[in-house]
């Protein structure tokens, strides 16, 4: 390797492997498909849930228990990590971690928009951006969307917020507003680890599959939304693809035509053996998982080969937070007394 790997980043990516390890199996969500929520909910008490679990069973029952456990488990986890990470590392990680600054900020805008109950919104936030617990109970004691959006003058988010908010609140939808952020998120990111030190190399290229993944489900999505607004706005910067490609893209009515131009432009290697498989249409959660599955894939690969590096953390942190997904789609789609054959079809595995 010609590097001196130091004590520090063999110690947290050699935990990073041991964590990862302790993640449901395939099998285990095979099995859970066909249990009811009361028997989920012992599953996951039996595993790296069961403190949060025992915890809040005096004050949750059902599928608010494990909504709310699913939550405090992750944000808890992902600051252990934080905690534990030296470096460039950590600073790289807590830079991944602000995507959920984005994630709460407009599901506090979204429930609040729809007059949905304070606690019924807490239940799903997950506390592991820079808009810790404290910031986002101010943020949820707002009587309103309007007044959530004045709370964060001075953070980060708030330029764009400010700029968009106006227009999601006359058309009812925030999707614009939602690719705005994260627009400004990849930007940050991508200055952020153009410093130039191999760790900042290896965390872009990170980044452009994570904007190459978001870029290509959007073409899926404008298909089927058939879209006529500005699509450009929608495109995400920094990945492989073009702002005129997208464009292009976007224009082609016919689907095969579409995905044999798509495999032209696509530069990553797992994806365009993806798109060999999506030969025939498929519903967008179904491909929003596909390419999930192989992006995860190949940070697999990129953390074998690099096993002291930021892919060990990324893997986990993003391993972990589809489990939570997971379970969260699991018990939902119980719920909603969803077959086993159509919840598994949303799930990441």
């Amino acid at each position: 390797m010609g590097v001196t790997i130091s004590a520090p980043y063999i110690y947290v990516c050699t935990r990073m492997r041991i964590r990862k390890a302790k993640l449901l199996p395939k099998e285990e969500y095979m099995r859970m498909l066909n249990m009811s929520i009361s028997e989920i909910t012992r599953v996951i008490s039996e595993t790296e849930y069961k403190q949060e679990i025992d915890e809040l069973g005096n004050t949750f029952k059902g599928i608010d228990l494990l909504e709310v456990a699913l939550s405090w488990n992750l944000a808890k986890e992902y600051q252990r990590i934080l905690e534990i990470t030296p470096g460039m590392l950590k600073q790289f990680t807590r830079a991944y971690l602000r995507y959920w600054d984005i994630q709460n900020v407009l599901t506090i805008l979204r429930g609040k928009s729809q007059g949905e109950k304070t606690g019924k919104i807490k239940e799903v936030l997950v506390p592991a951006g820079s808009l810790d617990k404290v910031v986002l109970d101010r943020l949820l004691a707002e009587d309103s969307a309007d007044r959530v959006i004045e709370a964060l003058k001075g953070k980060r988010l708030y330029p764009v917020l400010a700029r968009e908010y106006p227009a999601a609140k006359e058309t009812g939808s925030f999707a614009r507003m939602e690719n705005e952020l994260y627009k400004q998120f990849y930007a940050e990111i991508i200055a952020e680890a153009s410093g130039g030190d191999a760790g900042g190399r290896q965390f872009l290229a990170f980044i452009r599959l994570d904007i190459d993944v978001k870029n290509i489900l959007t073409l899926f999505r404008l298909r089927v939304d058939k879209i006529q607004e500005d699509v450009k706005e929608m495109y995400i910067a920094g990945g492989t693809i073009t702002a005129a490609d997208f464009a292009a893209l976007n224009t082609i009515k016919d689907y095969r035509e579409f995905i044999d131009q798509l495999r032209v432009k696509v530069r990553t290697g797992p994806v365009l053996e993806l798109l060999k498989d999506l030969e025939t249409e498929r519903p967008v959660h179904e491909i929003a998982s596909l390419l999930v599955r192989v992006q995860m894939e190949q940070m697999e690969k990129l953390s074998k080969r690099n096993p002291f590096s930021i892919y060990p953390i990324l893997v986990y942190l993003e391993k972990k937070k589809y489990e939570v997904f997971n379970l969260r789609a699991l018990t939902r789609g119980k719920e909603s007394k969803l077959p086993a054959e159509t919840i598994g079809k949303y799930l990441v595995i």
